[in-house]
């Protein structure tokens, strides 16, 4: 595979749910399609567009929200900034007044029945998750891009060799976790500094950490948000929120109008293994009941596992005094870290790996950046990863109704609680004595994705996604 370069910033992403393959990243790639237009003076000249989607984006794009993604990225919208509020109305206008504004600047004719096209039957060679747009011109040109989604809200333009930033001069370059081992050992440095090191080929490390810390509050805000609101998710499955329940269960009902009296009034309620463990079930879903909901929430590195890094990192804050920006800083810092190993080694794209591409990712992540900031050395970071991943080799992704759901948001849960339990595994441990390296999980788990069928890589086409017959309305 291709080295790659990627920052804290790929890693994580601010976004919209409920998908990183299927929303974020065709939402992006319809933005660059536009952005092309604009800089070769062609948008003002374009007559009408199509969008053509192939594979996996076809076959779970109404559940994921493919077709709303492209819609707002044609229109110049932006996944970061837009209202989450106004997603269901901007589309609505769309499609009953057939006009689309593309960029936000100019309106062509657009039927959603007619210019939009799901090619359930046909699949690209490169990567299942692929969307052509075309834009018909003045005079009877036309252009046509195809961009691959592929995984994480990273996106591909065909025909390129896409990096998720611009090449620089890394002063600890890492492939594999053996070169991040390699260079802790040579310089004494953490993960994480190692990491915030790096960072600063692109950025000040002042911007850095300013960033990190905005990705935090919205993870806060999402876990907050989730933990308050009460109703069932969108799409005709009818699955009722379950994090507000809990979290009033838990608080014996209070109500709590911060964020900080609410994490207050956690801690105060103890510390018992059962209490703690549904804390941690709760955080998880609550992030996952938002993505699910169209929600603002940061990949993480997907959105389907979106829950699980929050729901650790807040149990960290919760239940191991780490609310501090340093804490949260560092424990982002190794996750990105972990994270871009499986990246560049393997893939975090469930339509290529299976739910073990997403959750066990997020889980490793989770695992190896909580060790570090419970005192774990470099090599128990590596180990807790590793214990994470390796319990979740040959786990499909099987969407019920092609809806991020069922089993998707409880297993956020499952991926969170294996994170705490590898940490404590490699904390106990001696890792000079292990008999699994990351690197050999890495390379097991893309072994694994190769040869999974096709039918549990996000299609909805085997599992419970056939096992539970449902029939849901058209969207």
């Amino acid at each position: 595979m291709a080295k790659e370069q990627i920052s804290v910033f790929d890693m994580f992403k601010i976004g919209i749910g409920p998908s990183s393959s299927h929303t974020l990243g065709p939402w992006r790639a319809a933005q660059q399609f536009t952005q092309r237009l604009a800089q070769h003076g062609d948008l003002m000249h374009t007559e009408g567009v199509k969008i053509l989607l192939y594979g996996s984006l076809a076959k779970t794009g109404i559940g994921h929200g493919t077709d709303v993604a492209v819609l707002l990225g044609l229109s110049g919208e932006d996944p970061e900034t837009f209202a989450v509020d106004a997603v269901a109305p901007k589309v609505a206008e769309i499609k009953q007044q057939q006009r689309l504004a593309l960029g936000g600047q100019h309106e062509v004719p657009f039927s959603y029945a007619d210019d939009l096209v799901f090619l359930y039957a046909e699949s690209l060679p490169f990567h299942p998750n692929a969307v052509s747009f075309q834009a018909f011109l003045a005079g009877g040109r036309a252009i046509s891009e195809t961009y691959y989604s592929v995984g994480g809200g990273f996106v591909v333009q065909e025909g390129s060799n896409g990096t998720a930033t611009r090449e620089v001069d890394l002063p600890f370059p890492v492939q594999h976790a053996n070169d991040l081992l390699v260079w802790c050992m040579r310089t004494g440095l953490k993960i994480s500094e190692l990491v915030l090191e790096n960072e600063q080929a692109w950025r000040p490390e002042e911007e850095t950490k300013a960033g990190m810390l905005r990705i935090f509050e919205t993870i806060r805000d999402c876990i907050y948000r989730g933990c308050h609101t009460t109703g069932s998710l969108p799409g005709g499955l009818h699955v009722e929120r379950r994090a507000c329940k809990l979290n009033r269960k838990l608080i014996a009902g209070r109500p709590y109008d911060d964020y900080e009296s609410w994490i207050a009034a956690i801690r105060a309620g103890g510390d018992g293994f059962q209490y703690t463990l549904d804390w941690v079930s709760c955080f998880a879903l609550a992030v996952n009941e938002e993505n699910a909901s169209f929600g603002r929430v940061v990949t993480a590195p997907t959105n389907g596992a979106a829950g699980v890094i929050p729901a650790v990192l807040q149990y960290f804050i919760v239940f191991h005094d780490g609310y501090g920006q340093d804490h949260i800083i560092r424990f982002l810092a190794a996750a990105s870290e972990i994270g871009s190993v499986f990246k560049k080694g393997a893939t975090i794209s469930a339509a290529m790996g299976g739910c073990q591409a997403e959750i066990g990712v997020s889980s490793a992540m989770a695992a190896g950046a909580l060790t570090e900031c419970l005192g774990g050395s470099q090599r128990q970071v590596l180990m807790a990863a590793e214990i994470a991943m390796e319990h979740h080799l040959g786990l499909t992704c099987d969407p019920i109704g092609g809806l991020v759901q069922v089993p998707c948001i409880e297993r956020n849960t499952m991926g969170a609680i294996k994170a705490i339990t590898a940490a404590q595994l490699a904390l106990q441990s001696n890792p000079d004595k292990a008999r699994v390296s990351l690197d050999a999980v890495v390379k097991t788990m893309w072994d694994t994705a190769q040869d999974m069928n096709a039918k549990y890589k996000e299609t909805a086409d085997g599992g419970l996604a056939v096992n539970i017959p449902l029939s849901l309305p058209e969207c």
